[in-house]
């Protein structure tokens, strides 16, 4: 008889998740508490593969030998107490999917960056030839992208919510981009549980491994130091940390290990801003423990073109300059889009608060904004936040309003900036759509 396997959750995990299963004999059972997409439903029938929509039913789910827990789903609901005590293991995507692949695994996590370092470390190792597929967050669903195509190397873009639920997961590289506050309504607003889940993409790595770290990042370095592990740790930053190093001299990308020191030229590289830098670090690093030449990487770092929705230049109107950051959902994020703005700038910001502490904005928001527009259901917070020190801030209820009163406000050679701050699920259905939405509106000034 089959081993069953129980799937909460029919989005890009889940439906990847009963995939892979389906695929290695397992009795298949997704249960989604919401509406399952009919174009999902059609493929689950043709596979074989039992669902239920709109409900959990727990006597369906006894007997199970896993339970695959979508990312977005809390560990707090009643349904995941009642299948701990059933005594069936929790584990996440990844942890499925690594078990059915023999692939070199690169793991990044972090706060911010992550996106950004993954896709350059896969257009890094794509331009060296290597057969790699990036997945996790970006890209495909992990596990689907085993069940059809199990590359020789992948690169994952990882949220603590999917570390949250690994058991013997363990990348060969596993890199660290940052730790700031973020999620932490799912961590009990204690910012140590957060860092710990973040950690856990360490916990499973040998000697055989590496652990790549932002050395510039007070919080992760002093945790770092506090690590029981046998992987070789790497720090990058803009100073040099020990023997294993990436860091920042004289416009060129140094990488230091106890055999070689290699030198790499960055300045025509494509993304602008200090955080672009230090994912660039990263993913040279990364490159360079797979033996990817210097000239390789440099001419990656050259022709690379960055993740949408991240800081991206939409158009140029009557000399007022519109960009789409609505990948920021969080404060570090923001603070490093307002920190790359040169000019003044007319700052949309607002959605779903995730526990926000503004206060670290306060001096970039004195010096570079000069309105705020909101954009969400409830801005209070944000008005109480700035009121003290920004004379205009406008409220909206649609992307058109917020870009037609940016343009208004906005004169020749300043910015009109969408970086929220926050989660997008009051008025669009995700950050991709609210990034559209604005990218529209502003073509149609």
């Amino acid at each position: 008889m089959a081993d069953k396997i129980v799937i909460l959750g029919a989005g890009v995990s889940g439906n990847g998740t009963a995939i892979l299963a389906k695929k290695h004999g397992y009795d298949v059972f997704v249960s989604d508490k919401s509406p399952i997409a009919e174009g999902t439903k059609e493929h689950f029938n043709k596979l074989g593969i039992d669902w239920e929509e709109n409900t959990h039913t727990l006597s369906k789910m006894q007997g199970a030998k896993y339970v695959m827990k979508s990312p977005g789903i809390s560990s707090k609901i009643p349904l995941i107490e009642e299948l701990k005590s059933l005594r069936i293991p929790l584990v996440s995507e990844i942890e499925f999917a690594s078990k059915y692949t023999d692939a070199v695994l690169i793991g990044i996590t972090g706060s911010n960056g992550k996106t950004t370092t993954a896709m350059l470390t896969h257009h890094i190792l794509k331009t060296a030839g290597f057969d790699v597929g990036l997945v996790g967050n970006i890209g495909n669903s992990f596990a689907k992208d085993v069940a059809e195509n199990d590359h020789e190397y992948y690169v994952l873009e990882i949220s603590s919510f999917q570390l949250d639920d690994i058991i013997n997961f363990a990348p060969k590289i596993g890199v660290i981009t940052n730790i700031t506050p973020d999620h932490l309504d799912r961590y009990d607003n204690d910012f140590s549980k957060y860092l710990k889940s973040k950690l856990r993409i360490n916990q499973n790595q040998t000697q055989r491994d590496f652990l790549l770290f932002n050395a510039d990042d007070p919080e992760l370095n002093k945790a770092i130091k506090q690590i029981d592990t046998q992987a070789t740790i790497y720090g990058f930053g803009y100073n040099s940390f020990d023997t294993n190093t990436t860091y920042l001299e004289d416009d060129q990308i140094v990488i230091k290990t106890k055999k070689e020191k290699i030198m790499i030229d960055t300045l025509d590289f494509t993304l602008k801003g200090r955080h672009n830098l230090l994912n660039a670090m990263a993913a040279s690093t990364v490159a360079n423990l797979l033996e990817v030449s210097k000239k390789t990487i440099r001419e990656s770092l050259l022709n690379f073109k960055g993740a949408p929705h991240r800081l991206e230049q939409v158009l140029k109107i009557e000399k007022i300059n519109f960009i789409n950051d609505s990948k920021a959902t969080n404060i570090n994020s923001v603070y490093f889009a307002l920190e790359s703005m040169k000019s003044p700038t007319v700052w949309i910001v607002g959605g779903v608060d995730k526990g926000n502490d503004y206060e670290a904005l306060y001096p970039l928001v004195r010096e570079k904004v000069k309105a705020i527009v909101c954009l969400g259901i409830d801005n209070q917070k944000i008005i109480d936040s700035f009121n003290p020190f920004i004379d205009i801030i406008l409220e909206t209820q649609s992307m058109k309003q917020a870009v037609m009163i940016a343009h208004k406000i906005a004169d020749k050679n300043e910015n009109v900036l969408l970086s929220p701050a926050c989660a997008s699920f009051d008025l669009f259905e995700n950050y991709e759509d609210r990034g559209m939405q604005f990218k529209q509106a502003v073509r149609e000034l």
